[in-house]
């Protein structure tokens, strides 16, 4: 498809805390756009401040779309959101306004922009329920070790908690006998991409992951993820292995001071803002990076139109 006749869509990614969230909002009011959340974490409804989601004022300025669109016990799928995602990008054109992909979860944005199809190798529940057996005896970092043995860019790129993804990327592997970073087929992207990186100093970065830390503890973090488990979700459930969650289960059970899981969330989001830039990197040739600082949007803004007038 020539890129003339393909319609645009805006990116805006980065690391965790770098301020995605409140840029998109201001981009997208100045530019008559909508958002669609690329981040896996919003997904689910209940999961709202340990996933610092966009509050109920910030998703009033502009639409927000895929946010809340599950329970926290199901599992939304790589292939459904990537459909998910597609619908809503195509409504958002047919009413002439401007999509833009919000979020950190690389995998999420490259299924959409670049047409991934992934493996078809069918679920195996004995291996499936074998590997789990192992996760169980072993340990949860037990399988991505496993996994790093046998595909080290597939491990570099699937967050260690994540078990699910981890068990999937093995079983495709010992099905297949092949790599799982090697099976997703892809094709040009549908649309007119541009693709805005954010990014900021790593010890600002730092600081202001530990400022929201404090700050989802102070708006009740702890009483979230209590309300959950007296709604009858489970502390194993997929969801509830999210970084910060695991950690309010502890302190909650009593195996955990508080100080002690602020440390450990602290220290886990700081490797996977290690592991997102496995995914943007700021050598990347079709991302245009630009760092956080007063007059930023207004920058972003004229990069946009320049972009589009070219398109």
């Amino acid at each position: 498809m020539n890129r003339d006749h393909k319609k645009p869509l805006i990116l805006i990614v980065g690391p965790t805390a770098v301020g995605k969230t409140e840029i998109a909002i201001q981009l997208a009011e100045r530019l008559n756009g909508e958002i669609v959340s690329a981040d896996s974490r919003l997904f689910y409804q209940g999961m709202d401040i340990g996933t610092a989601k966009p509050s109920r004022v910030e998703q009033a300025r502009v639409p927000h779309h895929l946010i809340d669109i599950a329970n926290p016990d199901e599992t939304l799928s790589l292939a459904v959101f990537q459909q998910k995602a597609q619908q809503a990008i195509e409504a958002i054109h047919s009413r002439r306004k401007i999509p833009f992909l919000v979020g950190g979860t690389g995998q999420y944005i490259r299924a959409v922009t670049q047409g991934w199809t992934p493996p078809e190798v069918e679920p195996d529940e004995r291996l499936r329920n074998e590997l789990t057996k192992q996760k169980e005896e072993n340990g949860i970092n037990w399988l991505h070790d496993k996994l790093k043995s046998l595909d080290v860019e597939a491990a570099e790129k699937i967050d260690p908690r994540n078990f699910r993804r981890t068990i999937r990327a093995l079983e495709v592997i010992l099905t297949t006998g092949k790599k799982f970073s090697e099976q997703r087929g892809q094709s040009d992207s549908l649309y007119h991409l541009i693709t805005i990186g954010l990014t900021r100093p790593r010890p600002e970065l730092y600081a202001r992951i530990d400022e929201r830390i404090e700050l989802m503890f102070a708006h009740g973090f702890l009483e979230e993820v209590k309300d959950l488990l007296e709604k009858g979700y489970s502390p194993t459930l997929p969801t509830m292995s999210a970084i910060g969650y695991r950690e309010c289960v502890a302190v909650l059970e009593g195996k955990l001071r508080l100080e002690e899981a602020k440390q450990l969330i602290g220290r886990a989001t700081r490797v996977f803002v290690r592991r997102q830039a496995n995914w943007f990197k700021e050598s990347d040739p079709n991302i245009q990076w630009f760092r956080v600082e007063e007059g930023v949007v207004e920058i972003i803004e004229g990069y946009i139109h320049q972009s589009l007038q070219a398109g």
